[in-house]
């Protein structure tokens, strides 16, 4: 109890450290329960995870539709509904007892290998995401790079999805989805650059760390210490708010999201490189999208929003200098869900982009603003804040503007409606 109380925001690793330490006498039971405790949080909790988002998406685009969303499915064996609780539950069961048809002319070691080949690169990069201070899974210096390198796996995995099926339709739909991703990974890393040119590091918490104002955290002023965990966020710069808002938007291209959901529109008829994929391994390819949507929602609050910094306050009773009242995974989490909130809304509200539409935004407006904001944020580095910030701000905004007016398509004349009297 006196561990959790001297610091609350290093309550759990200070528990995980007393349980290993209990394992000293055993170095070979200390090893495998450090890697057990590091990484089975990370395997439970996100599938986890994926469940109670499907049921929340399903509730909010029903809300935002007008309709009543899934309300029957509750509490198994039981007349009790729970709001629909349930309903991932009974779809889990319904892909496992499906049928698993593989079409007779298919690849079939690769056919099976293609859904855990894109599974497991979005667990993976779980592990380099720093939930709070000393508690990242896999603490490496150069993580942004490694978590970009591991995500760029998917990309085989689904054309050996669509190539494996021996369908022309699968193929075809692969190597769009593949299209779509390789060209928005471009804004999605120039994006980060600019986070890593002012931070000078490429490991996730000493990316946090920068994102806090050290001389007011260390204040003994209540409101300056709030203000010391939000106001050093990099999404409250020129260059750290369009980083935000271009990394955003490549995340959902990257991760198959409305409005960029071409590869399995329902407009398109067939499912793209999925159309041959039935039962468990069509639940694998959503898994892995939903848990790529943690991933980079974990990586934006990284890059631009201050990771596990919040309005906090220190213990008057804790004489720990570096302690904290509320737990900093909790704001970490709190706004991975604000970010995962924000992708539902948007498929609720926007409508889905055409091919053209979708290409053309990434090359001709997303990939040019991104390479000019990495020349505002060195500018910004180097100017004097009240010089940098409105300079630019108004520099991207103009870019913005002209960006928007070149790509603009053919104003097309208000059609008029003419009825007979």
């Amino acid at each position: 109890m006196a561990v959790i109380l001297s610091n609350p925001d290093q309550a759990i690793v200070n528990l995980v450290h007393e349980a290993l330490n209990l394992l000293q006498a055993y170095p070979a039971l200390a090893i495998l329960a450090s890697i057990l405790l590091s990484t089975l949080p990370l395997v439970v909790i996100f599938p986890s995870g994926f469940a109670f988002i499907t049921w929340m998406e399903r509730k909010g685009l029903a809300r935002i539709q007008n309709r009543i969303g899934p309300n029957r499915v509750g509490v198994p064996f039981t007349n009790i509904k729970l709001f629909g609780l349930g309903q991932p539950l009974a779809d889990g069961v319904k892909m496992l007892l499906k049928e698993d048809i593989v079409p007779r002319t298919a690849d079939k070691f690769a056919h099976f290998l293609a859904p855990v080949l894109v599974v497991i690169p979005a667990l993976l990069v779980l592990a380099l995401l720093p939930f709070n201070r000393n508690m990242v899974a896999a603490g490496v210096d150069s993580a942004v790079i490694l978590f970009f390198a591991l995500g760029s796996v998917s990309t085989l995995a689904i054309f050996m999805a669509g190539w494996s099926s021996r369908n022309k339709y699968s193929l075809l739909g692969g190597m769009r989805a593949i299209a779509q991703m390789v060209s928005y990974e471009i804004p999605l890393v120039l994006s980060a650059v600019t986070a890593i040119m002012i931070t000078g590091s490429l490991n996730t918490s000493r990316l946090i760390e920068t994102q806090q104002i050290g001389t007011w955290a260390a204040s003994n002023n209540v409101g300056l210490q709030c203000l010391s965990q939000v106001a050093g966020w990099n999404v409250f710069t020129p260059w750290g708010f369009a980083g935000f808002v271009i990394f955003f938007i490549a995340t959902l291209a990257e991760v198959n999201r409305s409005p960029f959901d071409l590869p399995e529109a329902d407009s398109e008829i067939i499912a793209g490189h999925l159309t041959e994929y039935s039962g468990f391994k069509y639940a694998l390819f959503f898994l892995a999208e939903y848990i790529g949507a943690f991933a980079m929602s974990g990586l934006a609050t990284t890059l631009f929003l201050g990771g596990w910094h919040g309005p906090n306050i220190r213990p008057w009773w804790s004489a720990d200098p570096e302690a904290w009242i509320i737990p900093g995974a909790l704001w970490f989490f709190l706004k991975m869900l604000l970010l995962i909130v924000l992708m539902i809304w948007v498929r609720g509200t926007f409508p889905r982009l055409r091919v053209d539409q979708l290409m053309g935004f990434a090359w001709k407006f997303l990939m040019p603003l991104s390479i000019l904001n990495i020349f505002v944020a060195g500018a910004y580095f180097y100017l004097p804040i009240w010089i940098g910030w409105p300079a630019g701000f108004i520099i991207l905004y103009i870019a913005y503007e002209l960006l928007g007016r070149l790509n603009r398509g053919q104003v097309v004349a208000r059609r008029e409606y003419r009825y007979a009297t």
